[in-house]
């Protein structure tokens, strides 16, 4: 058996070895090593600028350093997703580009090689950037997105316990305060009064001996002992008191967020298929988005084809190693600006999707043609090369 699988094993690789010769696999691995070390650092660069905004809030409510990577590291996939394509252009741009510039193109188009042959390890690198886009585009970004919302959340919710100081009336939300006598080493209360707004009709008091601070979900709940609860009735002018042993409390953060999903985070089928009521605008936006997951990872083939076009089209020219990558770059950036406008025109007319698709597959479709309609020629040797014959005798 296990004989079997080594040979089964060896006709694999001997098989990936005919499908891609030598020299396939020499521009293929230097492809993926730029792609993955372009991408990481400008994921790197990406990570810091954005992870300062969170320092702040870090520092404000004293949370470790492990708190601090754990939210930050969140957002890596959605940051992935954003700057594959481009760096996915950027790496088969310049290595095509250096193999140009080093006569190494010209010499494998001497052999007879077709630009689709040429092509082929910068297809088969656009191809897998695209899956590997695709998978962070329908699952890993919404995924971490909807985690780092929670975890974010979490975080502030617990920072309400954090400012809760003795002696001090502190507004734990727009229509609650807190007042606590005095603060246990525990991180339990003791004296405690809260006055609860939330129904303006019915404004309670709490007074309670004392009581602790507990995560609960996406809140903060405060549990209480031996206290009572005063509820006044503004219409009738009745108050009521309410004896209690324990009692629990749920309150947000100072900031009264509540967790409401984000777009980023909805999955595809309910982006497709919202639930409730939504206003038009709204349903045309969580469509828009989900078309855009569908779309967008095909940006990386798009750019990659491209960057292969401008490099593999034409012959060699002394000029042309500026003129043509400076016109790939060019052509890109103005495909980034259309496909911004045409998804802001898409939201509010739907009907406009389609040119979501054309406006990626457009530069596959084409560039596909030019090298399916110049492999269909027939490459041989400049009559240069060949062999002198002698005529036969006569």
């Amino acid at each position: 058996m296990a004989r079997q699988q080594l040979d089964s094993a060896g006709r694999f690789f001997a098989s990936i070895r005919r499908m891609f010769p030598l020299r396939d696999r020499y521009i293929l691995h230097h492809l993926l090593l730029g792609l993955a070390a372009l991408t990481g650092g400008a994921t790197a660069l990406i990570w810091l600028t954005q992870s300062l905004h969170f320092i702040g809030m870090i520092v404000q409510h004293g949370l470790s350093l492990l708190a601090f990577l754990h939210l930050t590291l969140l957002m890596l996939p959605s940051f992935v997703s954003v700057i594959l394509p481009v760096t996915c252009f950027l790496v088969i741009l310049w290595f095509y580009q250096r193999l140009a510039g080093d006569r190494e193109l010209t010499i494998l188009q001497a052999t007879g090689l077709s630009p689709l042959r040429l092509a082929r390890p910068g297809l088969v690198c656009a191809g897998l950037a695209t899956l590997i886009g695709y998978g962070l585009s329908l699952w890993g970004a919404p995924l971490a997105y909807h985690h780092f919302h929670r975890y974010e959340l979490e975080i502030r919710n617990r920072a309400a316990a954090f400012l809760l100081e003795e002696g001090v009336f502190t507004p734990v939300s727009r229509d609650m305060t807190v007042y606590i006598r005095e603060r246990h080493s525990d991180d339990s209360f003791g004296g405690i009064m809260i006055e609860d707004n939330r129904v303006p009709e019915n404004p309670v008091t709490i007074l309670a001996e004392d009581g602790l601070t507990e995560p609960h979900g996406d809140v903060l709940r405060l549990i209480l002992h031996n206290g009572s609860r005063q509820t006044l009735n503004r219409r009738t002018g009745e108050l009521s008191t309410l004896l209690f042993r324990l009692e629990t409390l749920d309150f947000g953060s100072p900031h009264d967020q509540t967790l409401s999903p984000d777009v980023a985070e909805l999955t595809m089928r309910q982006l497709f298929h919202p639930q409730g009521d939504l206003p038009a605008h709204a349903h045309n936006k969580l469509l828009i988005e989900g078309w855009t997951r569908l779309t967008g990872p095909l940006a990386c083939l798009s750019y990659g084809m491209i960057g292969l076009l401008c490099v593999l089209r034409g012959r060699f020219s002394r000029h042309g190693t500026i003129i043509r990558p400076t016109m790939a770059v060019l052509s890109v950036v103005g495909l980034m600006i259309l496909s911004l406008m045409l998804k802001n025109l898409a939201e509010r007319n739907p009907a406009l999707v389609p040119l979501l698709w054309l406006e990626v597959l457009l530069p596959i479709i084409v560039g596909g043609g030019i090298f399916l309609r110049d492999a269909a020629r027939t490459y041989s040797l400049s009559p240069a090369s060949t062999p002198f014959r002698q005529p036969p005798a006569q």
